[in-house]
């Protein structure tokens, strides 16, 4: 299957992608502050290709639980210096996580590449955007907003995979509808977004139903809470036992047919991809 946009094609049939996250804000769950100035942010970000990612994710507000959202105005400030820095840069593709067409537009200008929306599509706007600028799009689904999403998070029925998977099949009907290109999307099953650890495993368990939706499936895991919880974490967070757990799970969603894995630290992620690979294809491939 081939990823395009922006005249530029990638081919997920037989490698895995990383999205290296850089996360512009001062409140992010792992990372908030750290690289919230531009210079910081840039180097981040040249570092994170230099370790292995293939695609830069740029986000500058924080959507861990309990988050509040920031203004356009704030959000614009974070993120464009960092885009039009890192594209002066480097030529790999960037990502503006983002769910303002204000600051997409914006950020597309600035040189960006891909939109990554975790709310697909909430703001009218960015369909229209997305398909008139040709760029890549990823759809996720969250279950409620970030403030109160992780306060006893059900599903009907407990069918988390078929609500999600419904949910992905509209959004990613409303975004063709718009007119973006069926090759251009990306879906995303939202881990650790409205989800309990039992409606995490179940849905990397689904991604083959995921997949069967028509489009690649991304998977967002790095460093998540739930990750602790597998790794048997005490009070404070573990972000090294988080990262054994995180990539056994890269390794598994590569096997089960995940093409994207969006992370804090692209080297041994990337090694668990060509790992999984190998086995996949009986084969390492050049």
């Amino acid at each position: 299957m081939i990823w395009r946009f922006r005249g530029r094609s990638i081919d997920l049939t037989s490698r895995g992608v990383i999205l290296g996250i850089v996360n512009v804000t001062p409140d992010s769950f792992s990372d908030g502050g750290m690289t919230s100035g531009t210079e910081e942010a840039v180097l981040h970000g040249l570092r994170l290709l230099a370790e292995g990612a293939d695609i830069l994710d740029i986000g500058g507000e924080s959507t861990r639980p309990g988050s509040l959202p920031v203004s356009t105005e704030e959000e614009l400030r974070r993120v464009i210096p960092v885009i039009r820095a890192l594209r002066d840069s480097t030529d790999a593709p960037i990502s503006v996580d983002t769910s303002k067409a204000d600051v997409a537009g914006a950020a597309l200008e600035a040189g960006a590449d891909i939109i990554n929306d975790v709310t697909s599509l909430s703001d009218p706007p960015m369909g229209g955007l997305a398909a008139s600028s040709g760029v890549g799009l990823i759809l996720m689904h969250m279950q409620g907003i970030p403030l109160s999403m992780q306060e006893n998070p059900s599903y009907a029925g407990n069918d988390t995979v078929g609500t999600v998977s419904k949910f992905l099949s509209e959004r990613r009907e409303a975004a063709v509808a718009c007119g973006v290109h069926p090759d251009a999307l990306i879906l995303d099953p939202g881990l650790g977004f409205g989800k309990s650890l039992s409606h995490n495993l179940a849905l990397l368990r689904g991604i083959p139903v995921l997949r069967a939706l028509g489009s690649p499936i991304l998977i967002g895991h790095s460093r998540k809470s739930f990750l602790g919880m597998i790794a048997g974490e005490a009070r404070s967070p573990d972000f090294a036992a988080r990262l054994q757990s995180g990539t056994a799970l890269t390794a598994l969603a590569r096997q089960l047919g995940a093409s994207l894995f969006r992370v804090h630290d692209p080297a041994p992620h990337r090694q668990a991809l060509r790992t999984a690979e190998a086995m996949i294809h009986g084969e390492v491939l050049p």
